[in-house]
């Protein structure tokens, strides 16, 4: 398989409230809900890097979609599982925490120096989906 990740879901609860997080809260670029007009279609998608994606969606149309039951189809924000938001030091690490709060994220650890060499601290959006922002003094990252 050839890795081509060009989309990350997360299943929501309510879609405005989760648009209004990331659009207004994070500032992330977005169009807004799209697919009204179909059962089940209601969406947002929000430009992350050059290929990627991150689309809001209801579980209950993720449900739908899968066949699964909500409780399944929306397990996976639930245990051990982040999304990374890798940022080019720990200043910048600090503003995403300090976004992310005031934009009504709950602080799950705050951003500290790690054992690897370091800096990064944790937050849940209001459907629970766990981040973490992070520096990582190996890493280079393109702008």
């Amino acid at each position: 398989m050839k890795p081509r990740i060009t989309l990350i879901t997360l299943g929501v609860d309510d879609l405005e409230r989760a648009v209004r997080f990331y659009r207004d809260g994070l500032g992330l670029k977005t169009e807004g809900i799209v697919g009204r007009e179909c059962e089940h279609g209601a969406v947002a998608f929000f430009d992350l890097q050059a290929g990627l994606k991150l689309a809001l969606w209801p579980r209950e149309s993720i449900a739908h979609d899968t066949g699964l039951p909500v409780d399944d189809a929306g397990a996976a924000h639930v245990t051990n599982s982040t999304i990374g938001h890798n940022v080019s030091s720990k200043a910048e690490v600090d503003a995403v925490m300090a976004q992310a709060a005031a934009a009504g994220a709950v602080i799950v650890k705050p951003a500290h120096e790690t054992a690897w060499g370091g800096y990064a601290g944790y937050f849940r959006d209001p459907d629970g989906h766990l981040w973490e922002a992070a520096w990582n003094p190996a890493w280079e990252l393109a702008d």
